[in-house]
């Protein structure tokens, strides 16, 4: 689905300037540019994570089985896919395939570049963001909030800079942390990302998703070593979380983000190398890969119950990339297996493209009948567990619409891209010098 551009992983395609100019570049140009298939399967993916994740934020208003609970609250561990598969669209669609390098005409403007992802996403949340702005507000107001504070909060909401402050992290439209993360993201790809990374060999791309992950999980056992090594005693379930200020630095800090991002570009750019000689090995089934990863989730339910950043970092997100590059090898052959189908097909592209809508309006949904204070005010009560399918099937619907009109919407898009030439020229020397 054409939405993947503009939705979860978040990443735009080129501007109108830099399409213009693509046209008019001479014939041989053109032909002696590889064309890079379309990688429909991907977008199903984006469906495999953001469900789960909509669950465990409101799983406990679902159930009240406690090893049901370990098992559906793991966002902490599914969210790192979501950075992998944004630098993976991200560098699949500006560095160049079957070279090294990046495409010059798509990072000529490093500013517009960046603008143009951020503008991708930002309308949605700020049009979410205004809307639910007085339930926010009121309920800040409920727990004694100084307006000064709730101040403070809407400007880090509004700018997306919630991710750099542990203690607001999760303000007012909680999941929305992750664009603060990937806006900071974003801001390293045209300059000091894509190109460096897009000039390695092989060689170096394997040394460097190495690199990447080691540095990842120095953080991660350093946050266990201070905290817990083990969920039992440190997950939100049993209320019982250590140092939350160390956990919040551990799994929302954009720098994080950006490692899990570098790792998702590093996989592309090692499948976009491949050879002719590489094109004609059978690519490993991507099934297994997929399943090891989603299985690394099981672990909670035994005495391997690692707290989430250690199986975010060792297991889930390496063998997360591993199964991307598999499917990917997997999908460019005359017969993908069942798996790279299943994920590519009409119905998973059109549940993906409404990954991104799901993602940013489920949290003020389940709030409306879940939070305490307002389901309290609006129902009596927080709604029962047999309820929760219900706002599981509601949260699809508002999706579906939003994604409709609003997220495909043309004068929005219009809007946008005016809006993101505008704070390109404004900001015109910020990532480079002239």
């Amino acid at each position: 689905s054409s939405c993947w551009l503009v939705s979860l992983a978040w990443d735009v395609g080129a501007s109108d300037e830099v399409m213009a100019e693509a046209a008019k570049a001479k014939p041989e140009a053109k032909a002696a540019v590889a064309k890079k298939p379309r990688l429909d399967c991907i977008d199903g993916c984006r469906f495999a994570l953001v469900f789960p994740i909509v669950v465990a934020h409101f799983a406990r208003f679902g159930t009240s089985n406690l090893t049901a609970l370990k098992l559906l609250t793991q966002e902490n561990v599914l969210v790192g896919g979501f950075f992998v598969i944004s630098g993976y669209v991200s560098a699949y669609t500006s560095t160049k395939l079957g070279a090294r390098g990046v495409e010059e005409k798509k990072v000529a403007n490093p500013e517009l570049f960046f603008w143009q992802r951020v503008m991708a996403y930002y309308p949605l949340h700020f049009v979410s963001s205004a809307i639910f702005a007085p339930m926010f507000i009121w309920v800040e107001r409920q727990f004694n909030s100084t307006w000064n504070m709730i101040a403070f909060r809407a400007m880090l909401n509004f700018t997306m800079l919630q991710a750099w402050f542990p203690k607001e992290a999760e303000i007012w439209n909680q999941p929305t942390w992750f664009l603060s993360a990937l806006t900071f993201s974003n801001l390293t790809m045209p300059t000091f990302v894509l190109p460096q990374v897009a000039q390695l060999s092989k060689g170096g791309l394997n040394k460097l998703f190495y690199a990447l992950t080691g540095i990842s999980l120095l953080q991660k056992v350093s946050y266990s070593e201070t905290a817990r090594f083990h969920s039992s005693k440190e997950h939100p379930v049993d209320g019982k979380v250590m140092h939350p200020l160390i956990w919040n630095l551990t799994r929302f800090h954009p720098f994080w983000a950006l490692m899990e991002m570098t790792m998702g570009i590093v996989a592309v750019r090692h499948v976009m190398l491949d050879t002719e000689e590489d094109k004609k090995k059978t690519p490993m089934n991507p099934l297994w890969l997929f399943l090891a990863a989603y299985s690394s989730l099981l672990l909670r339910l035994t005495q391997f119950d690692f707290n989430d950043a250690i199986i975010r970092g060792v297991l889930f997100v390496p063998l997360f990339t591993e199964f991307l590059t598999a499917m990917h090898r997997d999908a460019l052959t005359s017969s993908p297996s069942a798996i790279t189908k299943f994920f590519g097909c009409k119905i998973m592209a059109t549940l993906g493209s409404l990954a991104f809508p799901m993602f940013i309006v489920h949290g003020p949904v389940g709030q409306v009948f879940y939070k305490k204070a307002i389901a309290k005010k609006l129902w009596g009560k927080p709604m029962p567990h047999s309820f929760f399918p219900f706002y599981l099937a509601i949260c699809l619907v508002i999706s579906h619409f939003t994604n409709e009109y609003f997220v495909k919407n043309k004068k929005v898009g219009a809007i946008s891209g005016k809006v993101a030439q505008f704070l390109a020229n404004w900001t015109e020397g910020m990532l480079r010098d002239r």
